[in-house]
């Protein structure tokens, strides 16, 4: 899996370069540069430290590892190789390599350096420094949840239980504030719960999101959004359980506390779809009215955008007329797909998936109202773009071998239509810290 990928940890010299290229923002005078490049290498890491924050928070996590990769650097010129704030700084950049997806790797190894860093710092003075097993909370809960990205569960747990035993030594010796260990645990719990979810095991992930929710509401209060990722997470193993009452709520107060905070149009479609979805999704009669609610909602929020919300829009709209055709409004669903076509052709393209499926579906809705005619012609053009399809697969399979190229077209090619397997077929097969 992810063990193959490359990996990269720069070394001294790349880092001193990357810690005195700190550039200043578009707004920043032009006499700025030299007065920051002249700053003393602490004051320079303070300043480094509260950019990565300033964008992790606006999520540009490629821009704020930039500057944590920086701030190992300073920390290094700062304190030396055996310091636990290294530590510190190596486990913050491991951190924001976990935000990127497909850098597991990258971040195991920096936790792995910072525990190698760790080990070597606790002699005195550090073994009563209180901020030295803090650090030691971060490190196990940040290579935990490293491990849990790779699928190495064993070792995950392993290291979530340490961050949760030393955590909990910490509170009962006064070395930290309950607040501070409600929100640890809440974070703790959240990765127990991924790491079980991970192996397909909902029985156990539920209670661990549960209490995760619950240490976040008591950390961040009822309405926080912090929540609403722990809402959504909660809600899918709901709906795993089948216990789809308990999904929808969680969805709905997902979105309820979401609204609160005047998202985007696109946000709020979104998170009104996902009521929806759950609604839908549960099959009972009961949820009807929340699933129409919901979709109308989703789509009102998306009816005037471009681009990809235009494409949202009409993925969101094929769901409902999904919807219409389930509780028997089939005329209804049919005059909806009839009028997307040509916003889907323009979208999706004439042969795309999307525009296939929609005549796939309408010359269904013909032949069950006796309509053959119309069912005939949707068909033609259905098996057309299938064959145009095929024709581009044996053109390319054609180039593959001129050029020497091994892979299989075949494996790349997208399907022409969804759901009809007679049409279409698929084209694509204590204080022990443990170390």
């Amino acid at each position: 899996m992810q063990d193959s990928q490359e990996t990269h940890i720069p070394n001294h010299l790349e880092e001193i370069v990357a810690a005195v290229s700190i550039r200043p923002g578009k707004n920043i005078e032009v006499k700025l540069p030299q007065t920051v490049l002249f700053q003393p290498p602490r004051e320079k890491l303070h300043l480094c430290e509260e950019k990565a924050k300033s964008y992790s928070s606006r999520h540009e996590y490629k821009q704020a590892i930039q500057e944590l990769v920086r701030c190992v650097a300073l920390t290094r010129i700062c304190y030396g190789d055996c310091h636990w704030k290294l530590a510190e700084a190596y486990v913050n950049l491991a951190q924001g390599y976990l935000q990127l997806k497909g850098l597991s790797l990258q971040a195991k190894q920096h936790a792995e350096k910072a525990k190698e860093i760790l080990s070597n710092s606790i002699v005195p003075p550090y073994n009563d420094n209180t901020d030295v097993f803090r650090c030691s909370v971060e490190l196990f809960h940040t290579m935990g949840r490293a491990l849990l990205s790779l699928q190495k569960f064993k070792e995950a747990a392993e290291n979530l239980k340490k961050a949760e035993r030393l955590s909990k030594e910490l509170l009962q010796c006064g070395r930290i504030e309950k607040e501070e260990w409600v929100e640890l645990q809440a974070q703790i719990k959240v990765s127990f719960a991924q790491m079980y979810q991970g192996q397909k095991k909902s029985k156990a992930a539920l209670p661990h999101y549960q209490e995760a929710l619950e240490y976040m509401e008591t950390s961040k209060g009822q309405k926080s959004l912090e929540c609403v990722p722990v809402l959504r997470e909660l809600a899918g193993v709901e709906q795993a359980l089948k216990r789809h009452d308990a999904a929808i709520n969680h969805f709905l107060q997902a979105h309820l506390i979401l609204l609160s905070s005047e998202p985007s149009e696109e946000e709020a479609a979104l998170s009104a779809h996902r009521v929806a979805h759950a609604a839908l999704a549960s099959g009972r009669p009961e949820h009807h009215d929340v699933a129409e609610q919901y979709f109308q909602e989703s789509l009102a929020s998306l009816k005037e955008a471009e681009g990809t919300g235009r494409a949202k829009f009409l993925s969101i709209q094929d769901e409902y007329c999904h919807f219409l055709q389930v509780t028997g409004q089939e005329e209804r669903a049919t005059s909806i797909l009839s009028k997307s076509l040509e916003a889907k052709v323009g979208v999706f393209g004439d042969l795309s998936p999307e525009v296939a499926e929609t005549y796939r579906l309408l010359s269904e809705a013909d032949l069950a109202q006796g309509n053959h005619s119309g069912a005939h012609k949707k068909l033609n053009k259905l098996s057309w773009r299938k064959v145009m399809v095929a024709c581009s697969g044996t053109v390319a399979r054609g180039w593959s071998q001129v050029v020497g190229q091994s892979r299989d077209v075949d494996k790349d090619r997208e399907p022409t239509a969804l759901g009809n397997s007679e049409t279409f077929k698929t084209l694509h097969a204590s204080t022990d810290l443990g170390f």
